[in-house]
Formats: structure tokens, sequence, C-alpha cells
């Protein structure tokens, strides 16, 4: 049955523009329990969060033939169309479809990003950059480590941005718009301009599920699972869904997954993180091992963070 939302809980709100030390806090706080948070006064102008959603649904409301140049069910390109994306690996049929440009370390070649969404696309990359970069220095600093230490580790080389498009579905209840899942990365940056993402809170009969209501001008941040990892599990990369939409009105989506760039080093728990009281939880591993068991099926449901336990 199509799952309802849990009236009573919410994603925090976190006003950038607020005391240093209180911002902080406040990520801290809601990286350590729901690993999800919404971010305002960021300084991205509400236009530009307008315009980029307006161009990458104006790519995916092109014709058929206009998008087929960038068809492919791979990842290894620059730049891709893709339509159910995990129709092979998923049991159910995923109601989406997603345009991904690679954004670092090294960009997609702009004529390679479709014409009627490239300058939007430039644009963004941009602005996500910054506030990357920014809540970077706060996540570090929750840990109380040095505002740079996670940018020093590459982890804002990486980034890819997908483009989602769940167009009306008639029957939601018999299908999502993505299946429940956590992020592999380090962090991503969303927005959104319709409801629809879910988080899950708690395990068992305690489980819940808890709406992401969009904001005007904000956007969401979210724990992925290699900070998990480096945090030591002080922070939490938790699952979650986006359900197929009910309504006739297309839901357009805009994620940038934040990924460290250095493929070859190795990646675990931070020593500075690790205590006799809380010894590692997890094994080190190379950024490169990581990513192939993501795109394998070996994972067989487990998420990255378990696989790598000590």
């Amino acid at each position: 049955s199509r799952p309802g939302p849990d009236a009573h809980l919410a994603i925090p709100t976190v006003d950038l523009s607020a005391p240093r030390s209180t911002i902080v806090d406040q990520i801290r706080r809601a990286a350590s329990t729901l690993g999800f948070f919404q971010i305002v006064n960021h300084s991205v102008p509400h236009s530009v969060l307008k315009t980029t959603i307006g161009a990458i649904r104006a790519f995916h409301e092109q014709t058929v033939e206009e998008k087929s140049q960038f068809y492919t069910r791979g990842v290894s390109g620059g730049v891709s169309f893709s339509s159910n994306v995990d129709l092979f690996v998923s049991k159910a049929a995923s109601w989406r479809d997603t345009l991904t440009v690679r954004l670092g370390p090294e960009m997609a070649a702009e004529e390679a990003i479709p014409e009627v969404c490239r300058a939007e696309v430039v644009q963004w990359r941009k602005e996500v950059e910054r506030v990357g970069e920014v809540l970077m220095e706060f996540l570090s600093e929750g840990l109380g480590l040095e505002a740079t230490r996670l940018k020093t580790l590459t982890c804002l080389g990486g980034k890819m941005m997908v483009g989602h498009y769940y167009p009306y579905c008639p029957e939601p209840d018999l299908t999502v718009g993505i299946t429940t899942h956590t992020d592999p990365g380090v962090l991503t940056v969303l927005m959104q301009s319709e409801s629809g993402l879910q988080v899950k809170s708690g395990e068992g009969d305690a489980e819940e599920w808890i709406d992401v209501q969009p904001l005007e001008g904000a956007l969401v941040i979210n724990i992925g699972d290699i900070l998990q990892i480096m945090s030591n599990k002080v922070y939490k990369s938790v699952q979650h869904r986006v359900l197929a939409n009910p309504n006739k009105e297309p839901r357009v989506s805009v994620a940038v997954f934040f990924n460290p760039s250095n493929r070859e080093g190795l990646f675990g728990p931070l020593p500075e993180v690790v205590t006799a009281e809380r010894p590692a939880e997890y094994k080190q591993f190379t950024l490169s091992d990581y990513m192939r068991r993501f795109f394998s099926k070996e994972l067989d449901g487990k998420t990255l963070s378990d696989y790598y336990k000590a």
C-alpha cells in the first residue's frame, strides 16, 4: 500500500545566517540523528534554483528524438540520459527519467551537455561547489576537526549531478520514483520542486517514514555512506526513497553527489574520531574498490557501510 507520511516528525531546517557555532551545533545534531536537514539563507539566489529546475524540466520535455542522442544505461560517460535507470537491478522499476552530468573532478565537456540546459548546469556547478565547501567546513568542525579537514581529503573533488523527472504515474501504489536506498558518497545536495522524498526513521515496529516537505528556496542535504564511515558512525547515512508521482504536474529534482576524487588513497574512520571508547567501526578501503562494489550486484541489499564493517 502507498505509505503515508508521519506528520509529527520533520526534517530540521538550519539557517546559514545564524552564528557559526549555532550552525555547527545544529548540523552536527541533524547529521548524527536523521542524517538529513534543509538549509536556508545559503546565498544561492532563488532565481538560480528556479531556472535550474526549469532547464532540467525543459530537457526532459523535449522529443524522444532530441533526448535519444544522450540515451544510455551506463554511467561511464560525462553526460547520459536514462529511463527507469535501475530496471536491471531493482525488483520494482522506478517511475522516472534521469539526466546525469559529471561536474568533477573533470567536468563533462560543455558541448556534450544538452544545449537546452547547458548554461544552467554550468552555473549550478559553481553555486553547488560553494555550498558544498561551506557544508564540509561545518561538518568537519562538528567532528571537532579543522574546518578544512574533509576538503583536504578530496571530499569535494568528485561531483555527479542527476536531474530526475517524475512524470504522472497512474498507479502510484504499484511502483516508486526511487526505491529505498542510502547514498554511497560523502554528501548530497538536493533541490526539489515538489514533495515525494521520504526519509526512514527507526527500525522494526518503530520504523516511520518522514516526508521532506519542500521549503521555498531551501536545499535538502543528506549524509552519504562514506561520511558515515569517515566519522566512525557519528554521522548517519539514512535510508530514503521517492514515491511515484500521483499528480498530473511532473515533479523535478536536481541532486549533486559529492565523492572523494582520490580514488586510490585509503579511506576509513578518521584517526581523530577513533578512541578506546569508540574503536574503529569500519575497515579501510580505496574509492575505486568501493565504487566497483557499488556498481556490481555483490552487495545484495547490503549498504556499502555494512560491507566495510570492521
